[in-house]
């Protein structure tokens, strides 16, 4: 079963998420140093840590679903 999965997903395709999940990731990490580094108010900076998390999440699913041909959102 996980062959026949694994034979729809193109490895160009797979290569273009890989590098787009780092790069996203790299830029939500500095998103998430920037909070840290800039000392906002505890309640503020949870708050805006949980944004960041969420949307990270988000971006990351819909990176997933992609790959088989479902995006969550669609980007035109």
């Amino acid at each position: 079963m996980l062959s026949i999965i694994m034979a729809a997903i193109s490895a160009n395709s797979l290569v273009n998420v890989v590098v787009w999940i780092i790069a996203a990731g790299l830029i939500f990490w500095l998103l998430t140093w920037l909070i840290d580094y800039v000392g906002l108010p505890e309640p503020f900076s949870k708050i805006a840590k949980v944004i960041v998390a969420v949307i990270a999440v988000l971006m990351l699913i819909n990176a997933i679903m992609s790959l088989a041909g479902n995006p969550l959102i669609v980007w035109r």
